[in-house]
């Protein structure tokens, strides 16, 4: 018998592992069965990190460091070795692996996602709160003066509806009671005089508040064309008073057209001649004797009287706004 020397590194005894020896048997060595491998060392293999079996925190790959298998003595001496094994005092060059170093994975580029949500981390959000300001004091005198308008506007108001309310002003009316149309002729055919008289009413309806005339004017106009005017002193009007006042119009060398001259002709030969007076009125009315205020009236009549030398109202229409 023969023994042959183990060239496999695995099969070599271990340190503390006591050498075995069997007795010499006649079989051949090719029918020996080889002997099971060792699995005691195992090599550890690093896991990649895109493995989906072991996820890795985002961002931060691990890293591993894998140590390599400790060697192993084969200093063992015995003066009897079985077949098929390497005597004790026989040493073979073992081979040493070359140590395993797994170098730390470099950081995966920041994707898309990444970008735009370190992108928004940095941009100033909507939803914050208003900060702290102090107000500045020309923003509290703006306010203070708004709320003073607002407050007088608002008592004025309601002592105006107070005062409508108790006195119930109304506007004093203006009328013609009577008319006189005593002459007209045409000079050199296309000059009108004419002379008119006419009675004016004026009237206070209201109960509890007294009128002033201060300005009163009245214009005679004939077809939209002013012909005469008059001037009537300034007057008072108690409660609910009426007062009359004769007003007289002088028409002196008025020149009218070719059509007017006709339409006038045609007018005093019917016995219908048409007359428009407008009044112009400043007043002012008095509630009580502690309130008054002034305002201006606007009179418009339209009167029809008969020819001359015997002229007297026929129609009238008359109108008093402010």
């Amino acid at each position: 018998m023969f023994r042959q020397q183990e060239t496999n590194p695995h099969f070599l005894p271990l340190q503390n592992d006591p050498i075995l020896e069997f007795p010499s048997q006649s079989r051949h060595p090719q029918h020996e069965q080889p002997p099971r491998r060792s699995t005691r060392t195992r090599e550890r293999t690093p896991h990649s990190p895109s493995s989906p079996h072991h996820p890795t925190q985002q961002g931060v790959p691990p890293t591993y460091h894998v140590e390599p298998p400790p060697q192993r003595s084969h200093d063992h001496t015995s003066t009897t070795t079985p077949a098929g094994l390497i005597p004790a005092d026989h040493s073979i060059p073992q081979a040493t692996p070359p140590p395993y170093h797994v170098a730390a994975a470099a950081a995966p580029p920041q994707t898309q996602y990444t970008t735009q949500t370190s992108r928004r981390s940095r941009r100033p959000s909507l939803l914050q709160g208003p900060t702290s300001q102090k107000t500045r004091p020309l923003a509290w005198l703006i306010a203070a003066f708004c709320a003073l308008f607002w407050i007088i506007v608002i008592v004025g108001g309601l002592i105006i509806l107070i005062v409508y309310l108790l006195f119930r002003p109304r506007n004093p009316k203006f009328d013609i009671s009577a008319v006189t149309f005593n002459a007209a002729y045409l000079d050199m055919g296309y000059l009108l005089n004419a002379d008119i008289t006419l009675l004016a009413n004026f009237s206070n309806p209201n109960t509890k508040v007294n009128v002033d005339f201060s300005y009163v004017i009245l214009d005679l106009y004939y077809e939209k064309n002013f012909i005469a005017t008059r001037y009537v002193e300034p007057f008072s009007l108690m409660r609910s008073e009426t007062k009359f006042a004769n007003v007289h119009f002088m028409v002196s060398q008025v020149r009218l057209s070719m059509g007017h001259i006709m339409e006038l002709k045609r007018q005093m030969d019917s016995g219908r001649v048409n007359f428009e007076v407008k009044g112009l009125f400043r007043t002012r009315s008095k509630l009580g004797g502690f309130l008054q205020y002034s305002y201006w009236l606007y009179a418009h009549c339209q009167i029809t009287v008969t020819g001359p030398p015997t002229g007297i109202l026929l129609d009238k229409k008359c109108v008093t706004k402010r």
